[in-house]
């Protein structure tokens, strides 16, 4: 492999290494038919934390810090769920944790967060990830907490935006970039074929945390719908805007449950531990974008990670651009125009699903498997987030 990324992060403090990655199958929230129905959200970010330890054999004292993801930290998913997943794994108390909300970034972030605390010399060893079962926890739980206890948004700040769901921002940014239902469409079409050549040829294996739900071991995802065609997602009709609108149940991403978690440390740490140096976070960023049409945080989260380590969008091996609705990765298309070879290779949310605050941690596990199955050398993972922001993470193998 070529000479390292020298940009600011990877030159500014030490070398941060990810030793492991994986994530639980990602199930429907479906009342009835959901894989995880029965399962408490500890239960999810327990079995990654439990899987992480098995794989690396780590002593679980070792860690000294959680930084876990969760975008609707309500009713089973409070009280700081990175920890009490930790506790109920039966895992020791000294370690501590924290539970962050960036929104659909979440997950994303607490392992950017996790690899700066390795880079300053806070922390040798850190295990950073994100767990959301909207099946308990509704994406409208925040709306019946607001009807309690307030509204996030109140009048002076109303004044200043005239705040939309993220379904009208996916068709805000079809209008924007001219991106016809047909092209949605046709891209949801790849998002599910591409994952069902995945899950037959055992490509998510790696990531995978095998788990026995309703007496089966479940090692892969539960809203992938082989067969998908333009017929079938021609028929649905749009979900945002009953008229004149393009976004349908079919080009977006499933509501779904689960967890995942990167043991991230120095490359000393791992060498001490006989830890697997399986990549480095090379970079990473975030951004803030207009908070009505916010769901565009991809693009300048990209440009930005390119531009601060001298790289073009020619350099970068493999890209996971997360699928929340077709239009946000077909509008990042339009302005990266990257070779769509490198993008979502084995699907990506459409197909598989989007527990939104496990998402980002999921991503950094899928990229890593598949960078190693092609012995690539640079991956980016990047997302759009509600409110306004944009994630993204820079990943390098090294020899």
């Amino acid at each position: 492999m070529s000479a390292r990324v020298t940009g600011p992060f990877a030159s500014a403090g030490r070398e941060v290494v990810i030793a492991e990655a994986l994530r639980t199958p990602i199930g429907k929230s479906h009342p009835e038919k959901g894989w995880f129905r029965d399962i408490h959200p500890n239960a999810l970010l327990a079995a990654c934390y439990q899987d992480l330890v098995t794989r690396t054999g780590i002593d679980p004292a070792v860690v000294e810090d959680l930084i876990i993801g969760c975008t609707a930290p309500f009713g089973e998913q409070s009280r700081n769920i990175g920890r009490n997943a930790w506790l109920q794994a039966g895992f020791p108390a000294e370690v501590p944790a924290t539970t962050l909300d960036r929104r659909c970034g979440s997950a994303q972030t607490a392992v950017n967060f996790a690899a700066a605390l390795v880079s300053s010399g806070v922390h040798d060893i850190v295990i950073a990830g994100g767990v959301e079962h909207m099946g308990h926890v509704p994406m409208n739980s925040p709306a019946k907490i607001s009807e309690l206890y307030g509204d996030p948004w109140p009048a002076a700040l109303r004044e200043r935006y005239d705040f939309v769901s993220q379904g009208e921002s996916a068709e805000l940014i079809a209008e924007r970039w001219d991106i016809s239902r047909a092209e949605m469409d046709e891209f949801a079409v790849r998002s599910h074929a591409l994952a069902t050549e995945a899950v037959a040829a055992g490509r998510f294996a790696a990531e995978m945390v095998k788990m026995e739900l309703d007496g089966e071991i479940r090692a892969g995802d539960q809203t992938v719908r082989p067969g998908t065609s333009l017929e079938t997602l021609g028929k649905l009709k749009t979900v945002f805007r009953p008229e004149n609108g393009r976004i349908t149940a079919g080009t977006s991403s499933p509501i779904c449950d689960s967890a995942a978690a990167v043991l991230l440390c120095t490359r000393e740490a791992a060498e001490r531990y006989g830890l697997r140096v399986r990549a480095r976070i090379a970079d990473q960023t975030t951004v803030g974008v207009d908070p009505i049409i916010m769901l565009t945080g991809p693009i300048p989260a990209t440009h930005k990670l390119l531009g601060r380590n001298d790289l073009t969008v020619a350099d970068i091996d493999l890209f996971e651009v997360n699928e929340a609705f077709s239009s946000v990765v077909l509008a990042w298309q339009r302005e990266l125009k990257p070779d769509m070879d490198r993008v979502n290779v084995n699907g990506g949310a459409i197909a598989l699903g989007h527990a939104v605050g496990a998402t980002g941690a999921r991503l950094i596990a899928t990229i890593l498997a598949e960078m190693e199955r092609r012995d690539s050398r640079l991956g980016v993972v990047t997302m759009c987030c509600g409110g306004g922001l944009g994630t993204g993470t820079l990943i390098e193998r090294t020899d």
